[in-house]
């Protein structure tokens, strides 16, 4: 006995189905978000983009950047790579001082390793934890 076409589609429908793995839950619960087509890592970061949207259309900021990269520890080659901290944002404001601004929600193990050794290296720099 030989399938339609429909027949076939439906049993690979099925079959897909039956093997698709669901996706995993984020350990934090945190959730993607899309906002602008820029995918952020949990929606208190995209809420915190659109409100640095807000202040530099009102003019209240000069502007910001995202995901700006500190190396924290020099790298020799590939099996000695450098170590970097990525913040979520950076805000320029109009008395030409520079903020530095990470949006957490749970301050892990590694974070607070990372922060240890920004602190080494930049100490005239300061992170906000919003």
């Amino acid at each position: 006995m030989r399938w339609s076409a429909e027949e076939y589609n439906e049993y690979l429908n099925r079959i897909r189905g039956a093997t698709a793995k669901p996706k995993p839950k984020n350990k934090y619960n945190a959730k993607k978000i899309w906002v602008d087509g820029i995918c952020f890592d949990s929606l208190k970061e995209a809420d915190y983009y659109c409100n640095l949207k807000l202040l530099q259309r009102a003019g209240a900021i000069k502007g910001f950047c995202r995901q700006a990269r500190f190396v924290i520890t020099e790298g020799t080659d590939n099996s000695n790579r450098a170590a970097e901290y990525v913040a979520d944002f950076v805000i320029f404001d109009k008395d030409d001082t520079v903020r530095i601004v990470d949006t957490k929600g749970v301050e892990t193990k590694v974070f607070k390793l990372k922060m240890k050794m920004f602190r080494e290296k930049y100490p005239d720099l300061a992170v906000l934890i919003e």
